[in-house]
């Protein structure tokens, strides 16, 4: 789009933000800004949830120079003037379903929109993976990021890499325990298909362990027995600042490959790619051991 015809983008409310010409400074919701930076757009600052503390967690940061970025703060500490001050012109954010702006109180996100565009990215267990890096992709380009053919190129070398390692393993591939710790005795694991991401993974021929039914949507509350008794091969283990560590957790099951996951993934590819490489990595060490 050119500047003469101005800019405008539809969010995934289906509500269009419009501007004289392409936004320059975005301000976003950690998750999206590290993922508009793998696409090629550096967000002036960014935002955390109520899970973020008064400093951005590294683990949802991917490879943004956060020397460069500012992180204005995370729940409550934010109100819209603390989330203006760093004068974003556009502001791009993300929920799990039916609209509602994720990290922000919903005053405070009306509140902004008055001020500001203010884009929303569905990253909830209704789309694949595929489409929620399709829609930053659009985004992106908008905001003039150009095609960036050599990332696509990675990612296709990881996708084949993984089927590989995968077929190698015959009838016998590794079993994968997506989790997060919660306290030495107790783990939150996860259910595949309540997660793009491991859906990714389960596409791709890893064997991905389903936690017994019960109560929780997208986790299964289980004791520390429970967890290690679905025999797990690799562990993906929630590295996000609030997880509990999995030293405590896992204990005799030190030898186990574990894979560093954060729940809230970016959807570029090339982040998407290292977090294939190491799956990969992960399934043939299991299968050396």
């Amino acid at each position: 789009m050119t500047e003469q015809s101005g800019w405008r983008f539809s969010d995934d409310r289906g509500q269009q933000s419009t501007a004289p010409r392409p936004p320059e400074r975005v301000l976003a919701y950690v998750q999206a800004g590290a993922t508009l930076w793998d696409l090629g757009v550096r967000p002036v600052a960014i935002f955390g949830s109520d899970h973020d503390g008064p400093d951005p967690d590294t683990a949802k940061t991917g490879t943004l120079p956060l020397d460069e970025v500012a992180y204005v703060g995370a729940g409550s500490s934010l109100d819209a003037e603390r989330l203006l001050a760093a004068g974003p012109d556009l502001v791009v954010a993300v929920s799990y379903g039916g609209g509602h702006v994720y990290g922000l109180a919903p005053e405070t996100a009306k509140r902004l929109e008055e001020r500001v565009p203010v884009v929303v990215l569905d990253v909830s267990q209704a789309r694949t993976f595929g489409q929620i890096g399709d829609r930053f992709a659009a985004l992106a380009r908008t905001l003039g990021a150009a095609d960036r053919p050599g990332a696509e190129r990675e990612l296709d070398v990881a996708r084949q890499r993984l089927r590989a390692v995968v077929a190698a393993t015959a009838g016998d591939a590794p079993r994968v325990l997506a989790l997060s710790p919660a306290s030495p005795e107790e783990a939150y694991v996860a259910r595949p298909g309540k997660w793009p991401e491991l859906r990714v993974l389960t596409e791709l021929g890893v064997r991905v362990v389903e936690p017994p039914e019960g109560p929780g949507v997208n986790w299964a509350t289980l004791g520390r027995a429970d967890t290690f008794a679905l025999h797990p091969e690799v562990i993906l283990a929630d590295i996000r600042a609030h997880a509990a560590p999995l030293e405590g957790l896992r204990g005799s099951e030190a030898a186990t490959p574990v894979v560093p996951w954060n729940p809230e993934p970016l959807y570029g590819p090339r982040d998407h790619a290292r977090f294939l490489d190491l799956v990969a990595d992960a399934l043939e060490a299991a299968r050396a051991g």
